[in-house]
């Protein structure tokens, strides 16, 4: 008897020794990277090397339902076994010998587990022995919980999708947390032949396999005969659906910026990336095949970005939709005019109830025009502002200097390139490169009341989230007027007059469509074009991108958040109640310039002309009718509209022509007519 103990003990020691010497395949498996919003749903997931689809699941996510039924289908001792279940090994012999053939199979859990991380066989013999004993080791290391997360992340669903979670977002669309009955007992059954069972590819069988774990779960108690029924009639799933691939762009900067984190976690909105991202693909739709867009909303308070829209389609190679146009360089057209207006502001140069002139004028040897090519003459700051004139705004330029518009625009964090690297005049008009992030970031900082605050992408801790400094740009009083200014602009035809502060551009040879407003919360930028910079005839800020703006907001929430009020130091007067030097801008170097000053365009200082029968034709530039002329002092003409005129002369010599604008500016030219 003794002799016996001590051999059953020896047997024992033995036994438990040939366990612990079993080398354990490894247990850290790779997974998808991932990418989450805010929230932690699912943006963007990547394969693993291998081309494989294997997403991290967790036992806590994974609806309790499905583990269930995976439970009572595959191993219902797998709470007691110890890794091998004697029992139900030799229930599977006994039934084969009586059917003769296989019935059920006397396969754990653990059993299954160990076979697939080591991707063995089910068949052999040699293989089946190595399962047992990698299971019963497998048991003595983990907790039955891990090894459940295991089979969860491992089990095979056919194709290239291993794990509950990659079944469950291929074929149903969503994440596993809650699953109908139908859903889990299909997700039971795929595993035990994964190629077979496919739904996208044999649909009856895979159905056959679901109803019959629906049966049992019937009969063990584990849902109703009316359930049961219902999820009967349940479709199973003909096709694979994409994985989630949303703010491609951005989740690709969030791996590349640190390859080594298996899960980002973005500032994003899920929900709202998905309302822009359908936004983008409606808006282009339409206007033609090369076409494209980019949209980026922020939280301006917290600098938090809560959609980036770098292109509609990302796979879209004819749009070029795999560049991201929210870090593109582009010219911002007259996107920068109020960063101009706000520094004029803080000079003490002028104030939005300050008249300018906007008359055809020369800057040495620039001389800017209009858009349309009109001119207002005397207007108010607030109204060439609103109306993006260029005469005013290359006036102020050149009044605080084009290096104190760079450096301001260096304080917003922006990044930009000169051409020819030398800031000039025409840096205010967009003859400089931005991003649309580095513009909506300028324009969150003057919607903060003038305090810049970096823009980001990556969800922080608390106490990053908390920070509320920042450097400053322009005054708050400046950021409010500019800001007052803009919410004053009509907004684009059919969209509400919610007073969005908001300003368009339009870039040289209508290569950039923008447009970026904000409100009392959030700001967004709309830039359209082509990503390749070919000119858009016909594209401009004001009708392309100023509607797509509004309907951005109008898809992050119902209504605006109001304004801010002014601060206290607010001047707040008319332009007769300004100090005598605010109420009419004048440039500092203007005791030296004539300002739109007439000129005799013909006949030329010097010219020699034939005097016709009819008389001397004769050609006023610059200046503002009606026009006087005079040869020799004497009026030949007056109060003349045309800027070009016969005046009736008969002798011949040398005369001196004169012209006379409306505001007595004079010009002469000598000639000789013969």
């Amino acid at each position: 008897m003794a002799a016996g103990l001590w051999l059953a003990a020896m047997g024992r020691d033995g036994f438990d020794a040939w366990i612990d010497a079993t080398t354990l395949p490894p247990l850290s498996i790779a997974t998808s990277v991932e990418v989450n919003d805010r929230d932690g749903d699912l943006l963007r997931a990547y394969t693993v090397a291998d081309g494989r689809w294997r997403l991290q699941a967790d036992l806590d996510r994974v609806d309790p339902r499905y583990i269930e039924m995976l439970l009572n289908y595959e191993d219902r001792r797998f709470r007691e076994h110890g890794g091998v279940d004697l029992r139900a090994m030799a229930r599977a012999i006994v039934q084969a010998a009586r059917s003769g053939r296989v019935v059920s199979g006397g396969s754990t859990l653990t059993m299954q587990v160990a076979r697939l991380l080591e991707e063995g066989t089910t068949g052999q013999m040699g293989g089946k022995l190595r399962q047992m004993r990698v299971a019963l080791k497998l048991e003595r290391e983990l907790s039955k919980d891990q090894i459940l997360q295991l089979y969860l992340l491992l089990a095979p669903f056919g194709g290239n999708l291993e794990g509950v979670r990659a079944a469950s977002l291929s074929y149903f669309g969503k994440e596993p947390g809650r699953l109908t009955p139908a859903e889990a007992a299909l997700l039971v059954a795929i595993p035990q032949s994964p190629e077979s069972r496919r739904p996208d590819r044999a649909a009856d069988r895979a159905e056959a396999a679901r109803d019959r774990v629906l049966s049992r779960a019937v009969r063990f108690g584990l849902i109703e005969p009316e359930e049961a029924q219902a999820a009967l009639t349940e479709k199973v799933p003909g096709l694979r659906k994409p994985f989630p691939a949303f703010a491609p762009h951005l989740a690709d900067r969030a791996r590349a910026a640190n390859p080594a984190i298996g899960s980002h976690r973005l500032t994003l909105d899920l929900d709202l990336q998905k309302r822009l991202e359908t936004l983008a693909a409606q808006v282009v739709e339409a206007r033609g095949a090369q076409i494209q867009i980019a949209i980026l909303v922020a939280d301006h308070r917290s600098g938090e970005i809560l959609a980036s829209v770098g292109s509609a389609g990302f796979q879209d190679d004819g749009r070029q939709g795999f560049v991201d146009m929210t870090q593109a360089l582009r010219s911002p057209g007259s996107t920068l005019k109020p960063l101009v207006y706000a520094l004029a502001f803080d000079e003490g140069l002028a104030h939005p109830e300050t008249m300018v002139e906007d008359r055809p004028t020369s800057f040495g040897n620039y001389a800017p025009q209009n858009f349309d090519r009109q001119y207002r003459g005397e207007i108010r700051l607030r109204e060439a502002l609103q109306l993006s004139l260029n005469i005013p705004v290359v006036a102020l330029t050149d009044a605080i200097g084009p290096a104190k518009l760079i450096s301001a625009m260096g304080k917003a964090g922006m990044k930009y390139r000169i051409p020819g690297g030398q800031p000039g005049l025409a840096v205010s008009l967009g003859g400089v490169g931005v991003s649309l992030q580095d513009l909506v970031q300028l324009y969150a900082a003057l919607a903060r009341g003038g305090v810049m605050l970096p823009l980001r992408w990556q969800l922080t801790d608390e106490a990053a989230d908390a920070q509320i400094g920042g450097s400053r740009v322009v005054s708050a009083v400046a950021a409010w007027q500019v800001g007052d200014i803009l919410a004053g602009l009509a907004p684009p035809p059919g969209a509400p007059a919610n007073r969005l502060a908001y300003k368009t551009g339009t870039s040289y040879g209508h290569r950039d469509a923008w447009a970026i407003g904000y409100d009392g919360r959030h700001v967004i930028g709309v830039w359209m074009g082509r990503a390749d910079g070919t000119p858009v005839p016909g594209a401009f800020g004001a009708d392309t991108a100023a509607p797509v703006l509004f309907q951005a907001f109008s898809r992050l929430k119902p209504s605006l958040d109001p304004q801010p009020a002014p601060p206290a130091a607010t001047l707040m007067v008319a332009n007769r109640q300004l100090p005598p030097p605010l109420q009419k801008f004048r440039p500092r170097n203007a005791a030296f310039m004539v300002v739109n000053a007439p000129k005799v365009d013909f006949p030329p200082d010097g010219a020699e002309v034939e005097l016709l029968a009819s008389g001397l034709k004769v050609k006023v530039s610059g200046g503002t009718g009606p026009f006087t002329w005079l040869i020799d002092g004497t009026p030949l003409a007056v109060a003349l509209r045309d800027r070009e005129a016969l005046l009736a002369l008969s002798e011949r010599g040398f005369v001196t022509l004169s012209v006379i604008d409306a505001e007595g500016r004079a010009a002469r030219s000598r000639v000789r007519l013969w």
